[in-house]
């Protein structure tokens, strides 16, 4: 809550929390955030349709959006098998079908109407108790083709994944449509010392390509399939690949420097059309570089930069 009151102070105008398993819960820290601050919009990014079933979500949602003053932004992805069936026990089926039903859900109980649903995932016939403050924005977590297809049939906005380059948010915003508000999670690091800050980065940015792996967001990017499969086995061996990181590899997927080469970095990202750099530190030690990156970028650019709070904070001026 400290971290989004001086983000707020600092101009930045939207607060993003993760829910990442199994972390502190969203609502919960994004609820603390929307009390402690005044304007700025608490983005969730993002919740799953297997561990809440949509009506939790809604009321969860449209309590959090009361509270917040019409705030808050909520973000919908499909998880992964591995926190949801190897972790969880939760069948992981036909997931972008559970997404579909769930935004379905979610955009009748937040509108006041009754959810009338019969699908393959849920069977709903119920309405909130009381009327939501109004219809706030869904923004859909995609990565592949397919989620960002659905993002530009279903949803206000897509927010990227950890790790998204220049060429991935150009293909990503060609296959959900230029129009669609586009956001993305940013591996960001800004010090004095442009070496240690490029330093911070590597772990997290190892950790986060053996995640990937061999997927689109790295093959767009240049990233060869064998490289991506390295990084993957170390990840899935707990052993992350930070020996194969490189500065090609950090210009391209982070962030990281000292201030002139972060803005450098934050106008790539903006020259290709994103609305909002959702910028992740890679530690708490580095959130005083970040807000100072952001007010920056805010006076010397149209705005799109953001800085940490909660888990992680967003950019001033995004929309959305």
């Amino acid at each position: 809550v400290r971290v989004a009151q001086r983000a707020e102070q600092a101009g930045i105008a939207e607060i993003w929390v993760s829910e990442d398993y199994f972390e502190r819960g969203a609502f919960a820290v994004a609820a603390a955030v929307a009390a402690g601050t005044d304007a700025a919009q608490v983005g969730i990014g993002v919740v799953n349709p297997w561990t809440r079933h949509p009506m939790v979500t809604a009321m969860e949602f449209a309590a959090l959006d009361e509270l917040a003053g019409g705030r808050a932004v909520l973000g919908m992805g499909a998880s992964n098998p591995v926190w949801m069936q190897q972790r969880c026990g939760i069948p992981f089926r036909a997931p972008l079908a559970a997404v579909r039903e769930s935004v379905t859900a979610l955009r009748d109980a937040l509108a006041g109407r009754r959810v009338d649903l019969r699908g393959e995932h849920f069977t709903i016939d119920a309405a909130l108790s009381f009327t939501p403050a109004r219809t706030a924005p869904i923004h859909l977590g995609a990565k592949g083709r397919r989620s960002l297809l659905l993002a530009r049939e279903i949803a206000d906005g897509v927010l990227l994944s950890l790790l998204s380059s220049p060429a991935y948010i150009t293909w990503a915003r060609r296959q959900a449509g230029p129009h669609l508000w586009t956001g993305a999670y940013v591996l960001a690091a800004c010090d004095a010392d442009a070496t240690a800050a490029r330093a911070a980065v590597r772990p997290a940015l190892a950790t986060y390509l053996g995640v990937h792996g061999a997927h689109d967001i790295t093959r767009v990017a240049g990233l060869d399939a064998e490289t991506a499969e390295k990084f993957r086995a170390g990840w899935l061996a707990g052993s992350p690949a930070t020996e194969l990181v490189d500065d090609e590899m950090i210009d391209t997927f982070t962030v990281a420097g000292d201030l002139d080469g972060c803005l450098h970095g934050l106008q790539r990202l903006q020259a290709v059309g994103l609305d909002a750099a959702v910028l992740r530190d890679p530690g708490d030690a580095g959130i005083d570089g970040l807000l100072e990156l952001a007010t920056r970028h805010r006076t010397d650019a149209p705005p799109a930069a953001a800085a940490p709070a909660g888990d992680v904070a967003g950019p001033h001026g995004a929309g959305g």
